[in-house]
């Protein structure tokens, strides 16, 4: 049996929404520019060459940052997006992922920083995270929508606030796991905080960092379809377009160019942690 009243919760989110968009459309407007400007930047950088181009460009970073084996899985698995008439579409969401991910990273990474240093930050950051990341993350497309309307835009701010929140528990977890004998010895020989942490805290959490923007990267590539639902361009709308008209072979064609993706940045960001890098890093 229902209650006999209601809490307006929903008419409360609308008139402040509208409250939101009326008074900051001008930054709105702002924000929306600088991503479409960006975006259209990069996906040109990546469209404009040859293929081939970017494919050999791709498997030298997969060769630098993991293994030779990579590099030729690199070569066999983006040819393969080729051959099957999907590599604009891969490099639309590429640049959606990579341009998500860097704005997610920028936010988080502080944000951990300052929870690992206060216990008040932490105690309100992660209530924000829990809800951020439970949320249905295609309830965040409806705002996103009225603010900064229907295109790529959309798709990019709510994958940033759909996977940032694991860049903020993984930094605020590394930094925290860093010995306190380690920390205590840098205070000892006099160093300044903001010194320990950047030659201490940091280049030690660097390997559980570094698996928090894996699963940043993850979850923004978990985002594509969902991002192709409000028009922006890439294999989310093939997707979403091959639903629509229930052809399976366009749906696995553009859902294995999304399996490519994700395994190509999964092993590049998983060795970018690995000890290995960190000397190569290091050395140079």
């Amino acid at each position: 049996m229902e209650p006999d009243f209601r809490i307006p919760l929903g008419d409360w989110v609308a008139v402040g929404l509208d409250w939101l968009i009326t008074t900051l459309d001008g930054f709105f407007t702002a924000v929306r520019h600088v991503f479409v400007n960006a975006y259209d930047g990069l996906d040109w950088l990546l469209n404009a060459p040859p293929f081939w181009a970017v494919i050999l460009v791709f498997a030298a970073i997969a060769w630098w940052a993991s293994s030779w084996k990579l590099g030729i899985g690199t070569v066999v698995g983006f040819t393969v997006i080729a051959a099957v008439d999907q590599w604009d579409n891969a490099m639309h969401s590429m640049a959606l992922v990579v341009i998500a991910t860097v704005v997610a990273v920028v936010i988080s990474i502080p944000l951990g920083i300052w929870a690992a240093s206060s216990n008040r930050a932490s105690g309100v950051i992660k209530p924000i995270l829990d809800f951020m990341q439970t949320m249905p993350a295609m309830v965040y497309l409806i705002p996103a929508l009225l603010m900064f309307r229907v295109g790529v835009v959309p798709g990019i701010i709510a994958t940033i606030i759909f996977a940032m929140a694991p860049g903020v528990r993984f930094t605020e977890l590394g930094i925290r796991g860093v010995d306190k004998e380690v920390v205590e010895a840098g205070h000892a020989f006099g160093s300044s905080p903001a010194r320990i942490l950047r030659q201490i805290q940091l280049p030690l959490a660097r390997p559980t960092i570094m698996a928090g923007v894996n699963q940043v990267i993850m979850l923004s590539l978990s985002m594509v379809v969902i991002a192709g639902m409000v028009g922006a361009p890439g294999l989310g709308g093939e997707i979403v377009a091959s639903l629509s008209r229930i052809d399976a072979g366009l749906g696995f064609e553009a859902g294995i160019s999304v399996v490519i993706l994700a395994i190509f940045l999964d092993r590049v960001t998983a060795s970018l942690g690995s000890d290995k890098t960190a000397a190569v890093l290091q050395a140079a």
